[in-house]
């Protein structure tokens, strides 16, 4: 027990040297994707979309610090009644990177698939371009629930302060794959996240959407039905980056709750009742009583004449 305050200091300057580590890379390679995207003619920044991103890296990263004692008590607290124990440090750390990431999909999944939650996840989707600073548009206020996803870990055994350095970690992945400058990379498609993969993501075509929705392994979403090719534009249409229905305005108070706005006109509607109250909050995002909005499977079959697609890896 003596040794878990070195151990725990010990973790907290790894998370803080991955920082450090990571701070001049990210500022080379978004340097080097300005100055190519410009010798290219390709229009891959735009100003004040790039100073909308760091202003929600800040502000997600001070909610974050401000809300970590809290989450890291919780977490503690299952992992003193921790089911398992680890005695061989490779098998730790393994274990550690793939269920993380595992529980992160799902994380994600339901951000996507829930209504309340895409409300937090919409602003990280509402930029219209596709650069390596869009990985740092972050979803402002997902610090304050993301932890319990992580409660499982705790409970098997992981050290709250490893779980936190490998999201960490594996984030530093998420930021690198917001990128239209790199093609596909042979064999790693079929075992990690990749650009290719990540711009599905971000693409607003019916087909594309709540599409490849892992962090570091896209191994899960070829598991659970959620995988789909970058299609060339040749053989399905060229991507558009952004949401299926914008904000009315781009100004960061609207970016961050234009979607909160909505849903509490959504359930405060008088014509409606507890059920369809209940489905505008907790439902599907594009959910509506009435037809007049369509949820991601409601638009790609609508794009296919009502015919499911196959999205399976090929």
């Amino acid at each position: 027990m003596t040794d878990r305050p070195i151990f725990e200091r010990m973790n907290t300057l790894s998370e803080q040297l991955l920082v450090l580590l990571s701070t001049p890379v990210y500022m080379i390679i978004i340097g080097a994707e300005i100055l190519l995207s410009n010798y290219q003619r390709r229009k891959l920044y735009h100003w004040k979309d790039t100073v909308e991103n760091m202003f929600l890296l800040l502000l997600n990263s001070v909610i974050d610090l401000l809300f970590r004692a809290v989450y890291l008590l919780i977490l503690n607290y299952f992992f003193v009644h921790q089911l398992f124990s680890f005695t061989h440090a490779v098998t730790y750390w393994i274990l550690l990177v793939l269920s993380e990431d595992f529980l992160y999909y799902w994380l994600h999944r339901f951000d996507h698939k829930i209504r309340i939650f895409w409300a937090v996840h919409v602003t990280h989707h509402s930029s219209e371009q596709m650069n390596f600073t869009v990985g740092f548009r972050s979803s402002v206020f997902q610090p304050l629930y993301r932890f319990i996803y992580f409660i499982p870990l705790a409970l098997l055994g992981f050290k709250p302060l490893d779980i936190i350095f490998i999201y960490s970690a594996t984030q530093i992945w998420g930021i690198f794959v917001h990128t239209e400058l790199i093609g596909k990379m042979g064999w790693l498609e079929y075992f990690f996240v990749t650009p290719s993969h990540h711009r599905v993501h971000h693409a607003s075509n019916p087909k594309y959407l709540d599409k490849n929705l892992g962090m570091f392994l896209i191994i899960w979403d070829q598991l659970f039905g959620t995988f789909q090719l970058e299609l060339a534009d040749k053989d399905y249409q060229q991507k558009k980056y952004g949401l299926t229905i914008p904000p009315d305005k781009t100004t960061p108070v609207s970016i961050i709750f234009h979607e909160w706005k909505n849903i509490w006109r959504d359930a405060r509607r008088k014509d409606i009742g507890w059920k369809e109250k209940w489905n505008y909050i907790f439902g599907k995002p594009g959910w509506s009583h009435d037809g007049s909005r369509q949820t991601s499977e409601e638009l790609r079959d609508l794009e296919n004449g009502g015919l499911s697609i196959d999205n399976n890896f090929k």
